[in-house]
Parts: structure tokens; C-alpha cells; sequence
């Protein structure tokens, strides 16, 4: 109390000095935010844009972007940034990374801020299959930013010259291996020229792998994080029809790479790619030929896995700065601006409310295969995520390149993974 009324004299005195908006202007609170970029461009232009925006809204904070590399190497450096007690005061890291930064006591849960009614009815705003990788025990640990689901890109033209209906992408996975066939194209050396589909298994093979295992009904992980079910008979019969492609030469041989499959795409080499929705705007951009955007194709059902990055606020960053985060969460997944970021951006908007502004709504209209994403939401499932995540999605990970490589069967690489993968989370159950 006795320092409220020092301040509260000082203000009184500044007052009757005439001199309250100078003496006392104090600066700005400093608030970090690590984003995960590995490289400048449009996208931290936009990051930039809504840090300015919402300075210049909430002039008692001044929040910095801090552009910390790949999700990978975004998460390492905020984990060390916690342990040596200058965590960022939120990040935007994987959603599937709320189970390890649950387990190193890095996070604080969201609920914690949510005080208002407006508060509470903003939380309750999000597509529930987003929250499914961002709520876990009866709380909320996450919100909702740069979401996705992942989706087929196709190239029409190709479509066109191979005798298939150009504004149908496949709808199952009969159709999806033989247009696949009638796409691939060899020159006259018998050199393929343009594979029929092409799936990068670097980096997120895990998720492309869901993406065929969510269609043959099966998950991956408990919604606990605590155990797997890598050698079910639907995972292992999924993983065999992505080595099928290539066994029948209509896929790439070996490990094919996340990043450079979009540009594989534009560069006509695979008719259809499978990649995030947050690839849409810079092939959209890029490509100098007309292009569809469909669902994954179904086989026992459709659907795919969520994906992208929430926010999460630190636990060790001071109380002023985890409001500040907080109050930047809240504003950045506001409607208006989170249809200007699924606009900017290629992400699905987080909330239904976000598709009925009208910008987004024009956008839509305009561009339809940018719904492609929202629409598929009703019968996604949650991204592969347990405990201890990062070591054991390297596990499956490395156990689909050693299926598509040839070195194992699809069977004995799901067995070894289940059995690594059980003996990494035996503490936990």
C-alpha cells in the first residue's frame, strides 16, 4: 500500500507541476515472441505488420518478433531461453508440442488469463478440431494461430492432357493410384519427367503418414499422449500403399523433401503433391499454370490431420509480459485479423467467425480452393503428439524413410517404432 500511495502522490504532484505526460511518460513494456521462420520474406513482413499494429493499439506494450529459425529449432531455443530464466513471453511453436513443453514446466495454461465473458466466449470462438491438439486434462494450454490441415494440390493442365477431369481431384485411393499413373510422364529415355504424386517424408513424414492412416480409420496416439499404435494392421496397410507409389514408379524413389515439393509442383515434375494448406499462397503466387486444391482422398473414410502452431505463453517470463501475450493472442485470432492472415498467409482462419467477415468471404468467393481446408475440418483429427514428442516422432519418422528406402518392410518398420516408441514413453504410463 505504501508504494501505491508514493505513486499515486507523485502522479498528484505531476499533476499540479502541469507535468504529467512528459516527466512521467514511461516507456513501453518490452514483450519477446519468438516466430518460427527460417528465412525473411512476405511472411515476416505480415508478422512485423500485426506486431506494429497491435504496439501502436496497445501503446503501454511494445511486443517484439524475434524470428527463431524452423519450428525445430524454434522450440530448442525457447526451451534454453526457460532454463536460464529469459523465456520468451510467448512463442508460436508446433500445437504438437504442447506435451514436452507441459513436461518442462515451460507453459503456463490459458485459462489462467480468462477472466471476462468476452474472455471466455473468445476461447469457445475455435474450431474444435484445432482444440484438440491445444486442450488436454480440462485445460487449455495453446491457442489456435497458423493452423492447417493438409491437402492435395493438382495441376489442371496436366489433368487435362492426361484424359482426367480437371476440376476433380481424386476422391479415393483407387483414384488416386491410377490417376497417378495416367500423370506420370517419361522422355523418350525412359527418364521420368513428371511423377503422378509426389509426399515429402522429411521433416513431417509422421504427419504425411496420418494423412493416409486417417482415411483407413485409424490414430496414431492416444489423446493422452501416452502410448502409440504404430503396428496396427490400418497403419501398416497406409504406410504400404504410400511404398506402392513407389514401387510402381509413379511416386519418387527415396527420401523426398518438405520444402522443395512445392517447387517440385511448380516446376511441373509431380502433377499432384501433398502438402499443408500453408503452401497455398506462395504456390498460388508462383504458379504459371491453373490449379486445383482438393481433400485428401478418402479410403475407409475421409479426413486428415490438423497441423501448424499455437501460441503459448512461458511461464517464467514476468506477469506483465504473459498479459501482454495473452492480450496479443486474444488480438491477433480476432476475427477480422485472422482472416487477414489466412489471407496473407495460406493457413486456415481458426474460427468459424473469421469466414463470415466479408473480406474473407469475397476471398472465397473469389478463390474457393482456399476453403478447401476449412471444409475438410469437420472430419480431421488431431496431429500425432505424445510425450517426450520430438524423440518420438524421429522414431516414426525414421521408420517411414526406412519403408520407402527399401531397407525394411512396411511391417518390421512399425514394429521396431512401436517398440522404441513404448519403451520412450513407458515412464509416463
Amino acid at each position: 500500500m505504501r508504494r501505491q500511495t508514493f505513486v499515486h502522490g507523485l502522479f498528484a504532484a505531476a499533476a499540479g507541476l502541469g507535468l504529467a505526460g512528459t516527466a512521467l511518460a514511461q516507456s513501453p513494456l518490452e514483450v519477446p515472441f519468438y516466430y518460427p521462420v527460417a528465412v525473411g520474406g512476405p511472411i515476416t513482413k505480415v508478422i512485423d505488420g500485426y506486431a506494429a499494429d497491435f504496439n501502436k493499439a496497445h501503446p503501454q506494450y511494445k511486443l517484439t518478433p524475434i524470428y527463431a529459425g524452423t519450428y525445430q529449432e524454434t522450440i530448442v531455443k525457447a526451451l534454453t531461453a526457460h532454463k536460464a530464466g529469459k523465456a520468451p513471453a510467448t512463442s508460436v511453436l508446433l500445437s504438437t508440442d504442447m506435451f514436452t513443453l507441459m513436461d518442462e514446466g515451460a507453459i503456463v495454461p490459458i485459462d489462467d488469463f480468462v477472466k471476462t465473458d468476452a474472455d471466455k466466449a473468445w476461447l469457445k470462438g475455435f474450431y474444435p478440431a484445432f482444440m484438440a491438439n491445444s486442450q488436454t486434462g480440462g485445460k487449455t494450454w495453446g491457442v489456435p494461430f497458423q493452423r492447417s490441415t493438409v491437402v492435395m494440390y493438382y495441376n489442371k493442365q496436366a489433368f487435362k492432357e492426361a484424359g482426367l477431369n480437371p476440376d476433380k481431384a481424386p476422391q479415393n485411393w483407387k483414384e488416386l493410384r491410377e490417376a497417378a499413373h495416367k500423370l506420370t510422364r517419361k522422355d523418350a529415355s525412359g527418364k521420368v519427367v513428371q511423377y503422378g504424386i509426389q509426399i515429402p517424408s522429411t521433416g513431417f513424414g509422421y504427419w504425411m503418414l496420418q494423412t493416409l492412416t486417417t482415411p483407413n480409420d485409424v490414430l496414431l496416439a492416444n489423446e493422452s499422449g501416452t502410448s502409440v499404435t504404430l503396428n496396427n494392421p490400418k497403419v501398416v496397410e497406409a504406410l504400404n500403399f504410400w511404398v506402392s507409389l513407389v514401387k510402381d514408379g509413379v511416386h519418387p524413389a527415396g527420401v523426398v523433401e518438405w520444402g522443395t515439393t512445392p517447387r517440385d509442383f511448380m516446376e511441373k515434375k509431380a502433377a499432384i503433391i501433398v502438402t499443408t494448406t500453408g503452401n497455398l499462397t506462395n504456390i498460388r503466387a508462383n504458379a504459371k499454370f491453373d490449379f486445383g486444391v482438393g481433400q485428401i482422398a478418402g479410403n475407409v473414410r475421409k479426413g486428415s490431420p490438423t497441423g501448424g502452431g499455437n501460441f503459448y505463453i512461458f511461464k517464467n517470463a514476468p506477469k506483465e509480459q504473459q498479459q501482454a501475450a495473452f492480450e496479443f493472442a486474444k488480438w491477433v485470432t480476432q476475427p477480422e485479423h485472422a482472416a487477414q492472415w489466412s489471407m496473407d498467409s495460406g493457413y486456415v482462419a481458426v474460427s468459424p467467425a473469421a469466414y463470415e467477415t466479408p473480406a474473407l468471404k469475397k476471398y472465397g468467393q473469389e478463390f474457393p480452393q482456399a476453403l478447401v481446408a476449412r471444409d475438410q475440418l469437420p472430419v480431421s483429427v488431431a496431429e500425432y503428439s505424445t510425450h517426450e514428442n520430438q524423440r518420438v516422432t524421429k522414431v516414426l519418422n525414421d521408420a517411414i524413410q526406412a519403408a520407402l528406402n527399401g531397407t525394411k518392410t512396411a511391417a518390421q518398420a512399425m514394429d521396431d517404432a512401436q517398440k522404441e516408441s513404448d519403451r520412450i514413453l513407458r515412464r509416463y504410463q
